[in-house]
């Protein structure tokens, strides 16, 4: 599956510069140069982090020959980047979401969500072990159940998929609300709930709340009863909702 340079920008109303191709195929999506796959249908998206700001990387991309950006800012000189599009968007990450989100939408096919404060990777590896000789299946490479880590997972959904597994990873309150519309999961799995990151939590019971925004549109939860608080007013109902 591939889409237009054009239609990206489109779907991400962003404002498009520079002397590019407005067809580009775009295959991959890129947010390291260092890791560049093929440079003639990569999309870079130039992310602003605490410690690295990817627009400083703009140049690095180009002489690679990347031609297609998602960017916040535009270069200086614009001017030496021929060839290339740039589409400017108010923010780099929330577009790579949604372009995620929107992406996730193309496809009907189960897709589990697993969450929980560890044994998320382990228990994806078991699953795809269990089923990868009956089925097609699309999975988070590694651990990437991050902001970032989780578009770049459902970006990899193709039409040959007949099953995704996704993990969806939070360290604090409203992380999940972006994750859940791109992993958007029929089928959800609580692995546990344990002490990681309590300390970015006002309690226990406010984590699993956030964790449970994960499953909003599932209609099936796998869960050990140990470790949700089912007298909780908020997590007995979102639990009787699926």
């Amino acid at each position: 599956m591939y889409y237009f340079a054009k239609d990206i920008a489109r779907i991400l109303t962003g404002k498009t510069h520079g002397s590019g191709n407005p067809d580009a195929v775009i295959r991959h999506l890129l947010i390291d140069s260092r890791s560049l796959a093929s440079a003639d249908t990569s999309l870079f998206f130039a992310l602003k982090g605490d410690r690295r700001n990817g627009h400083t990387f703009l140049a690095d991309a180009y002489t690679k020959r990347v031609r297609n950006f998602v960017v916040s800012e535009l270069p200086q000189q614009l001017s030496e980047f021929e060839d290339s599009n740039f589409i400017l968007v108010k923010d780099t990450l929330a577009a790579l979401q949604h372009l995620a989100a929107i992406h996730r939408k193309k496809f009907n096919i189960p897709v589990i969500g697993i969450t929980g404060s560890n044994g998320k990777t382990i228990v994806k590896e078991w699953l795809y072990q269990l089923m990868q000789e009956d089925k097609n299946i699309v999975r988070s490479p590694k651990s990437y159940n991050s902001q970032v880590g989780v578009p770049l997972s459902v970006w990899g959904m193709k039409e040959e998929n007949t099953i995704a597994i996704f993990e969806a990873g939070i360290s604090k309150a409203d992380e999940m609300e972006n994750l859940g519309p791109m992993i958007a999961p029929t089928i959800g799995l609580i692995t546990n709930i344990g002490q990681a990151h309590d300390e970015n939590f006002l309690n226990a019971k406010q984590k699993i709340r956030e964790k449970l925004k994960l499953f909003v549109h599932a209609s099936t939860l796998i869960f050990n009863r140990d470790n949700l608080d089912l007298n909780d007013e908020i997590v007995s109902n979102a639990v009787m909702k699926l």
